[in-house]
Order: structure tokens, then sequence, then C-alpha cells
């Protein structure tokens, strides 16, 4: 079974909201293997809401409608959703009491145009809701499921638990659906999908989906079948081919961070990071502790941005900074190696460069390992975010493949 999530309101058209039911409902149903394959939101027009409940029930067995069962004029899912399905409505006595008797838990009296929340389809089935006045429904038709249901979360969650899931877990087939979650670091996304699409396009089960972000890539690999270890197996199937091509660049497969991995690293050995900053202004430290946990491998660090500070706090001579300038090499290998010193650490980062101005990208690496100290020339791009991203993305990037190979 394919689904299709349709929220509904004019109000998730602004910039603030954001439609968080539609992730609770797909993990929801990929649970019952069922497959969400579209998602949109649709204003308060019944026109267009009728047209896209039509062109759902084309093309999926399921469409879910979220919100628009309110009381007023401008809540349009009944009237659209009758209209989708050529049926009409009728007046439900016991829903409309139902609705009564919630008010008068809270000492209030319905107005008159609540009665509109208990005009029902022609055919459909009630879903009470014991958190709101609005009930839900559910149209069975012909292999064609439409199921209504309030917008907020704390109303239709529940409902979904109690009554969504059990009914579809009665009519579906036994189905799982597994994922696999590749994280791949410092590659183009044009080049990682040059490599692997000659091999993911063969297959339609699992479907590969590619998401791309500023010096991370994330490989999602989806498997449908009878039962999980049949799942898992196709997932295996692909996964190790794309594995094979990419090899250590893959730096996750479920997921992890770029800081959690390397996190994980150094908490699985019993070693420690310190960093010592200039041009990143703390967000190599700030990306490393964000895990939980950190604390047991983050050693401490070191915000130098002036070239008094690097002398005071790292011991860069300011000899070594007047001749090599504080965006070189030199002095990125003498911030790593100042911070590790300081610290003990095992390992130290640092970085100094700029995030822009006429020399924006130039940035320097460093660093420090039990074995040596040396230092990357980066040639970034960007606006002054994007650079300050990439510099700890490459910072995180050279210490997890020197960890690994360090530890050999």
């Amino acid at each position: 079974m394919n689904a299709e999530i349709i929220a509904v309101g004019s109000e998730m058209l602004t910039p603030d909201k954001i439609d968080t039911n539609s992730l609770y409902l797909t993990q929801e149903l990929n649970t019952l293997g069922i497959e969400v394959v579209a998602k949109s939101i649709i204003g308060d027009d019944r026109a267009k809401l009728t047209a896209a409940i039509a062109a759902a029930l084309a093309s999926s067995e399921l469409a879910i409608l979220t919100g628009g069962l309110g009381p007023t004029e401008d809540d349009v899912t009944r009237d659209a959703a009758a209209a989708a399905l050529g049926v009409g409505q009728h007046y439900d006595e016991s829903v409309w009491h139902q609705i009564e008797e919630r008010f008068k838990k809270f000492n209030r009296t319905p107005s008159a145009n609540n009665r509109r929340q208990a005009d029902i389809l022609d055919g459909a089935e009630v879903l009470p809701n014991p958190n709101g006045t609005a009930p839900g429904q559910w149209f069975s038709r012909s292999g064609k499921i439409v199921v209504m249901l309030p917008g907020p979360p704390r109303e239709l969650k529940p409902m979904v638990a109690s009554q969504i899931v059990p009914k579809l877990s009665q009519i579906l087939p036994p189905m799982a659906i597994r994922a696999r979650w590749y994280r791949v670091a410092l590659m183009g996304e044009s080049d990682l999908d040059s490599l692997i699409a000659p091999i993911y396009t063969k297959y339609t089960n699992p479907v590969t989906t590619i998401l791309a972000a500023a010096g991370d890539i994330d490989i999602h690999l989806r498997a449908r079948s009878a039962n999980a270890e049949e799942a898992e197996n196709l997932l295996e199937d692909l996964g190790s081919h794309i594995e094979s091509l990419i090899g250590d660049r893959i730096y996750s497969n479920n997921g992890d961070t770029l800081s959690k991995t390397v996190g994980d690293m150094l908490r699985a050995l019993g070693q420690t990071v310190a960093v010592a900053e200039s041009c990143t202004g703390g967000l190599l430290g700030a990306t490393i502790t964000e895990v939980s946990g950190s604390s047991r491998y983050f050693a401490g660090g070191f915000l130098t941005y002036t070239n008094e500070m690097k002398t005071a706090l790292l011991d860069v001579p300011s000899a070594l900074i007047e001749k090599h300038t504080e965006v070189s090499e030199e002095v990125a290998i003498a911030m790593a190696s100042g911070a590790r010193a300081k610290t003990h650490a095992t390992y130290a980062l640092s970085v100094t460069g700029y995030a822009d101005g006429d020399q924006a990208g130039l940035v320097f690496i460093g660093l420090a390992t039990p074995k040596h100290t040396h230092a990357r020339r980066l040639s970034l791009f960007g606006d002054r975010q994007r650079v300050r991203g990439l510099a700890v993305i490459n910072c995180l990037d050279w210490l997890r493949r020197s960890i690994a190979h360090e530890s050999r």
C-alpha cells in the first residue's frame, strides 16, 4: 500500500508553521510497511483541496488528511473530501452530543457553527477524538481509503496510535520497510552520483535517495519486503556495492553525524581531542560537543582570534606569525601543537584562515597526533557561514581518518 499525506490549512503555508504531523505519520505508516509517496500542503481552498484528494486517490491506495475539521467556514476538509469522493454528508446527532458533552466539561456552550463538526460523509466511519471537538473520519471504497484527522498533534497522535494503526494492521498484508543511511564527507554530489548511479538505478527495491549539503552527503536506501529479514537482505545487496565503490569516504552507515562518529571512535579507544580556533570562532568545539557524552573525550579548546592570544595561550612564537602571517601552514601547525601540549590530549585540531574578505576561503587546518603534526591548505568557497562550516567538516574528517589509521 502506498500513501499520500495532505496537510490542510492556509496557516501551514506561512513561514511560522511547520507540518510536523506528516513526519509522525510517515514513521507510523512505514512501521506498517506503507510507503509514503507524496506529501503536500493545501490552503483553505475547497477546489484545490478537492483536486488534491482526487489526485492522491488516483495514484495511491491511502490518503490521509490532517486539519481543516474545525467549525468555521474556512475548515474545508469535509466538503472537499465529499466532493472528491462524489458522496454527500449527513448530520450525526450522536457526534453532536459528544461535542456538547466535551464543552460541558469545560463549562462552555458550543456555538451554532460547531454543528458543522457533526457533518459526516455518507458511508464514513466516525473516529472519536478524546482530546478535541473535531472527530476524525474513515472512508473506504473499492480499495481506496480516505482518513480525515484533526490538525493539533495532541489530538492527532493518540487517534493514530489507538485507531488508525490498528485498523490498517487488520487489512494490510505482512510488510516490512527497512532503511540504511550512509553519510559521506567531502565528496561532490555529482561525483558521487556518477560513481554509484550505474549500480542503484538497476534497483527498484531498494529505492535510493541522495541528499546533499555543504561538504556532507546522505544516501538513503529503503527496502520493502514481506518480512524484515528479506528487507535487510535487499539493503545488504545494494549497500555492499555502494560501500565497495565509495570506500572509507563513508563515515556512517546508520545516519550518525560526523561529530558523533569521531566521538565514538575516540571514546572506544579511550582517547581525547582538543581544538585551537581562529576563523571558526568556536564552531569546531561546538560541533564536537553537540554530542551527548562528549565530555569523555573533549579535552578543551582555545579561541585565539588575535595574534596576541595565539602567543599567550598556545605559545605560538610571535616571530613565526610575523614571518609567515597568522594564516599559514606554520601557524596552523604551531596552534595544534600548542593545544595538544597544553591539554595533554591525544589529538589536537587547529583552524586559521579567512572566512570573508579579499582572501575568503583560504584556510589552514592543523592536526597534532602522537606520531606527527602537520597542516593542510584549503581553498573553500561560499559565504562566511559556508566557509566556516566546511573548515569544521574538513577538520573532523581528517581526524576520523587519522584515528582509523593510527589505531591499526
